[in-house]
C-alpha cells in the first residue's frame, strides 16, 4: 500500500514509475495499469486518460510523481492533471488495487555486483 510517511517531518515521497513503469512496456497487457478497468472507468468519468488519473491519484496522496516520457504530447498530457479532483470513493477504489506485489527489484538487489558500476552511498 501507499505509505504516507514523513510528511509531518517535511519528507516528500517520490514515485519514479507513477503510471505503470515496467507493466507498461514489458508486454504483459493483463498487468498494465493502462488497461485496468477501475482506472479506465474513473478516467472516462473525468474525460481524462488513465495516465492522468494515476498522476492525479499520486498528487492527491501527497506523492511527488516523476513520469517518464520522451513524447511531447504525452509530456503535455502529464501536466494536464490540475483541472479535476478524484473523489474519496475514487481514491479508495484505486487504493484497493494494491496487490502487494513489487513491480521492480527489491531494494537489496540493487548492488554493485548486479549493476556493474559504483553506487554512491552519500
Amino acid at each position: 500500500p501507499l505509505q504516507r510517511l514523513g510528511t509531518e517531518h517535511g519528507i516528500l515521497t517520490q514515485a519514479w514509475s507513477p503510471i505503470g513503469g515496467i507493466t507498461s512496456y514489458r508486454g504483459d497487457e493483463s498487468r498494465s495499469t493502462f488497461n485496468d478497468p477501475v482506472i479506465r472507468a474513473i478516467a472516462e468519468a473525468h474525460g481524462k486518460t488513465t495516465a492522468q488519473v494515476m498522476l492525479r491519484w499520486h498528487l492527491q496522496n501527497g506523492v511527488q510523481a516523476i513520469p517518464k516520457s520522451v513524447t511531447p504530447a504525452r509530456i503535455a498530457e502529464n501536466f494536464d492533471v490540475f483541472d479535476f479532483v478524484l473523489s474519496a470513493d475514487e481514491i479508495g477504489r484505486i487504493d484497493d488495487l494494491d496487490s502487494g506485489v513489487r513491480g521492480g527489484p527489491e531494494p537489496e538487489a540493487i548492488t554493485l555486483e548486479a549493476f556493474g558500476r559504483e553506487i554512491p552511498e552519500e
